[in-house]
């Protein structure tokens, strides 16, 4: 389980490896922060669109900076050996605490995904459409978003934010 989790500085030789294999790879992102079945949902769909899953997991720092104060619930170490236990997710890439849009191009850049998986209506849609452009990747809605099953509204339901 343990060697489905990637630190950032190892993710090129990764890459290299799983191209070199004739692999294609669906990208993913995001806080995990408390597993929900629209994770889960997402997750598996987005297996089904390439042979590899990478899902990009956010640093504590940034999970703070966009949920608030009271959250990570998990810390990335917690949260990705929880991901990692998924039977369709091939690896679980640590993140560091990305400052920008320029991070992330990078981090697409490196990957090279043929494929960016997303949830209907992304906040970020129009960023990642850009990126994708750039390597001639692909982006596709894989679940619809569903509010009620999200870590937030979770946290709301148990007074943890």
């Amino acid at each position: 389980m343990h060697n489905k989790i990637v630190k950032f500085t190892n993710l090129s030789s990764l890459i290299e490896k799983i191209k070199k294999r004739g692999k294609s790879i669906v990208l993913v992102g995001g806080c995990f922060d408390i597993l929900h079945i629209g994770h889960l949902r997402f997750l598996t769909s987005a297996k089904k669109t390439a042979d590899r899953l990478l899902v990009a997991l956010e640093a504590d720092e940034k999970v703070k900076d966009l949920k608030g104060p009271n959250r990570p619930i998990h810390s990335q170490k917690e949260r990705a050996e929880i991901l990692a236990a998924l039977s369709d997710i091939d690896y679980v890439l640590m993140l560091p605490k990305f400052s920008g849009d320029r991070d992330y191009f990078n981090l697409v850049d490196i990957v090279r995904p043929e494929i960016v998986a997303v949830t209907k209506n992304d906040p970020a849609l129009t960023k990642k459409k850009e990126q994708l452009k750039k390597i001639g990747g692909q982006l596709k809605i894989v679940t619809p978003r569903i509010s009620t099953y999200s870590t937030s509204h979770l946290a709301k339901l148990l007074k943890i934010d």
